[in-house]
């Protein structure tokens, strides 16, 4: 029986059309695609779905011209149906590929529970409906927070129709959006970040909240390469970015917020720990905290200081080169040469 989503995309994508002509009726076939106005089964021709595998692609990717948006025919099912939850879309998948169900129904005093939504099941199968970022509007936000070298090691991916409910008693917008992973020392999910995007990707969505984090927290981080023996900590997920695009090879952690990031818990190979600190007093807390814990431990602690209010704020004001210079300062000797020369040397 199929358990994941990759597996139950693959099986969609043998019944291609089948699956096109059930749930987006409004649609025809051409050739070796089906034209639809979307994924929600408007009227129209802008959306086209592959059919069967050629050189360009698989069977079951489609791509919608006006939008921009593309996915698997799992997404259709979402999109065409309104469904809410991954739950929903794998058990409707099942019913039409007439595969039994893979968990038995809950008991009738389960199946409310509110700590099912923004479980840490609930963040894995968000972050495996999303898609990788390349040339989507997560590279464009990114960039325009002037973050131009992507070593995003797969932490990061793309949903082009993330649901967003202001309130319990509001209703459901969707926005695009930049999914993180949170993981463990051991690298399992436990989490995933939302940050809701402008669909200009000028910047983030208009929104009360545009981001917001769901499953476990606490002591983990997004995590950008794995970290041996030194690793750089930070709030922000564009904190650690922005300096990543100056030292690409050391390991960078964004703990999300100043009370995670001081609850941080750290690999036991640690020797030294850079932390990126907010100039505000909710991150010199934080700095605080964590250096007291990581030195109890006999881990050395270092912290870096922005010029400005952080480090993105800091390569957009200085660009590149500035930020390279300040951090220079910053670095153990040791880890100029082993982090920042390479570095130099890449980029001329």
């Amino acid at each position: 029986m199929p358990r994941d989503a990759s597996e139950l995309a693959h099986r969609l994508a043998r019944e291609a059309e089948a699956v096109c002509r059930h749930y987006l009726s409004n649609g025809r076939r051409e050739g070796r695609y089906w034209l639809v106005g979307d994924a929600r089964n408007s009227p129209g021709r802008s959306m086209f779905v592959r059919l069967k595998e050629s050189p360009k692609g698989p069977a079951g990717k489609w791509t919608d011209a006006a939008t921009g948006e593309h996915g698997d025919l799992l997404d259709v099912i979402r999109e065409s149906c309104g469904f809410l939850d991954f739950h929903d879309v794998a058990d409707e998948a099942r019913r039409f590929l007439s595969l039994p169900r893979s968990d038995p129904e809950p008991a009738p005093q389960t199946a409310r529970l509110p700590a099912q939504t923004g479980s840490p099941e609930a963040a894995r199968r968000l972050f495996a409906m999303s898609q990788p970022i390349a040339r989507t509007l997560v590279e464009t936000y990114l960039r325009n927070r002037g973050i131009t070298a992507l070593h995003e090691d797969g932490a990061l991916r793309f949903h082009p129709r993330c649901y967003y409910r202001p309130d319990e008693d509001a209703p459901t917008e969707t926005w695009p959006a930049m999914i993180a992973r949170v993981t463990d020392l051991d690298g399992r999910m436990t989490g995933a970040h939302r940050t809701w995007l402008d669909p200009s990707g000028r910047g983030k969505a208009p929104i009360d909240t545009p981001r917001r984090a769901m499953g476990d927290l606490l002591g983990n981080a997004v995590r950008f390469g794995v970290a041996n023996d030194v690793l750089a900590a930070g709030e922000g997920i564009e904190t650690m970015l922005s300096l990543r695009c100056v030292l690409p090879t050391l390991p960078m952690a964004a703990a999300l917020s100043a009370n995670h990031l001081a609850a941080m818990l750290l690999p036991l190979t640690l020797r030294r720990l850079y932390i990126a600190r907010d100039a505000d007093a909710a991150g010199d807390v934080a700095v605080t905290a964590l250096t007291e814990r990581a030195e109890a431990v006999g881990i050395e602690a270092i912290a870096w200081s922005p010029r400005l209010g952080d480090f993105n704020e800091d390569l957009r004001t200085f660009g590149i080169d500035g930020l390279r210079a300040a951090l220079r300062t910053q670095l153990a000797r040791q880890d100029v040469i082993r982090f920042m020369l390479w570095t130099t040397a890449e980029t001329g």
